[in-house]
């Protein structure tokens, strides 16, 4: 009976890229400032919230003291979407 030829082994290394990939992003850390920022809005909109339903604010509990204290932990955590 005749015996068949086996296969060639494919190679188990890629070959490296002709080029050297740039760096994407070398902006660095964030600043302090930037940090400050984006946690003293958090904490400042948790404040007027709490403040709000205990109804220290002038106008006692709105819906605009509210709302802004929303808004301020919205801007918040979305400022942590650039946080390096």
């Amino acid at each position: 009976m005749p015996v068949s030829k086996g296969r060639k082994k494919a190679n188990s290394r890629p070959t490296p890229p002709s080029h050297k990939p740039k760096a994407i992003d070398e902006k660095g850390p964030s600043p302090a400032w930037y940090v400050a920022t984006m946690f003293g809005l958090m904490a400042v909109g948790i404040v007027l919230i709490l403040v709000n339903y205990t109804g220290i604010l002038p106008g006692g509990t709105t819906n605009k003291y509210l709302l802004t204290g929303l808004a301020g932990i919205g801007i918040g955590f979305a400022m942590t979407m650039n946080y390096r």
